[in-house]
């Protein structure tokens, strides 16, 4: 769910060659215009929760046209629509990060709806996510779909080194990686710890185990805070003793998935969903050895805390100002919102952003991390504020952690730095 600037200009012109003609011909008739990513539509229309569509367009007699793209374009597209008098689109799907200040401007304030017409038991949405996309006090978008980090270990691996299970705070991580940094017994060289990358998603994500931000919700920067400054020592530590790959700073996402199917790393921290991923025995040399949990906290907190703060990232729906069918995108946004929707989109395989849903027994079963994501979505908030700047506050945090990583500075100094760029560049 993460996106990259580079990738983000890449989209952006393969979105224009999109003909705004094409557009055009989603008006026609009595439907509905939703553009949004393709995996939002697959866990719409799927096969185990069945079309969570259904019950929308049975009630309101209208179909439902489905533009999809990669999140790049989706985006572009869908700014550029909405800057226009009129626009196609009626509801819109967006990634949390680019939910920013400057782009509400161009989507309903949808206050008057829930006032009018409200979502059935709205507190049920984890509050940490209905937070990031109200601005100003108002609501510009309703979540649907999340992705949330847990910690997933190789139950081999820790047999292995003699760890039976998983580490109880992030002190005892620590260890546990150190110890299980060693030659498998068939050979194979295993780090203890796979982080793709320094990026700010990545170690505020780690970081969180000493409740760690980066920028506050209200726009404080706190990076050179002693929990923050905590946690880059400890990746460093971690990168001394060689418990995290040489060439950590420029690790991918896909790399270390690569790690985890291939059993050379003990442990990951990533989106609790990919724990299908790891143990699909058509992908994975892994498979059935992987287990998922909560990413521990650190001892100190373990009295505030059950289980880290995690960071969390999602999609939400949005209506657009110029959207010609306003009153009925909310009957669509308010039934996708549903109890009974959310939990349809569960089983096919959608992050679920209601609480209750986590109670049904074939989410328990299909899920057996359920219970402990349950657990983090409750604390967890997202990695950073969305603002006008964000992407280049972004770059500059990658700058001081690789310097702070790779021992160019000290964590102390790189963070200190990092707050007095950032803080100008709020300015």
């Amino acid at each position: 769910m993460r996106l990259t600037r580079r990738h983000f200009f890449a989209g952006a012109a393969a979105a224009y060659a999109v003909p705004y003609a094409a557009g055009q011909a989603f008006a026609q008739g009595k439907q509905l215009n939703v553009f949004a990513h393709r995996v939002l539509q697959n866990v719409s229309n799927g096969t185990a929760g069945g079309d969570v569509t259904a019950g929308f367009t049975a009630a309101n007699g209208v179909g439902i046209n489905w533009a999809t793209f990669e999140t790049g374009p989706l985006h572009d597209r869908v700014f550029r629509e909405a800057s226009l008098d009129q626009s196609t689109i009626d509801v819109a799907f967006l990634l949390n990060t680019y939910a920013t200040p400057r782009v509400t401007t161009l989507f309903e304030p949808l206050d008057a709806y829930m006032k009018s017409d409200p979502i059935e038991k709205f507190d049920d949405i984890f509050p940490g996510l209905v937070k990031a996309v109200t601005f100003d006090g108002q609501l510009f978008a309703v979540p649907f779909r999340h992705a949330s980090t847990g910690l997933h270990y190789n139950e081999e691996i820790f047999a292995e080194c003699g760890v039976s299970g998983p580490p109880k705070s992030i002190e005892e991580f620590i260890d546990i990686a150190k110890k299980c940094t060693r030659k498998r017994p068939d050979g194979t060289p295993a780090v203890g710890f796979i982080l793709p990358g320094v990026a700010y998603p990545e170690v505020i994500a780690f970081a969180r185990a000493w409740d760690a931000d980066f920028i506050t919700p209200d726009m404080k920067v706190v990076a050179n805070s002693e929990p923050m400054v905590k946690a880059l020592t400890a990746i460093r530590q971690l990168f001394e003793a060689g418990a995290v790959p040489r060439n950590l700073t420029g690790m991918k996402a896909e790399d270390a998935n690569t790690w985890m199917q291939t059993g050379r790393a003990a442990m990951a921290m990533s989106s609790m969903s990919r724990n299908g991923l790891y143990n699909d025995p058509k992908k994975s040399q892994a498979a059935g050895k992987i287990k998922t949990t909560f990413f521990p906290v650190a001892k100190a907190l373990l009295g505030k805390y059950d289980v880290a703060p995690a960071k969390v990232e999602f999609w939400s729906m949005a209506i657009p100002k110029n959207s010609q069918n306003k009153d009925l995108a909310w009957k669509f946004v308010k039934w996708m919102s549903s109890p009974q929707a959310a939990l349809g989109a569960a089983l096919n395989g959608n992050g679920p952003v209601r609480n209750s849903t986590y109670d049904d027994p074939r989410i328990i079963e299909a899920l057996p991390y359920a219970q402990d994501e349950r657990r983090v979505l409750a604390v967890s908030r997202v990695p950073l504020p969305a603002f006008n700047e964000a992407a280049r506050a972004a770059d500059f945090f990658k700058e001081e952690a690789e310097a702070a990583v790779l021992g160019m500075k000290t964590p102390q100094r790189a963070m200190d730095d990092l707050t007095v760029r950032v803080q100008t560049l709020l300015k």
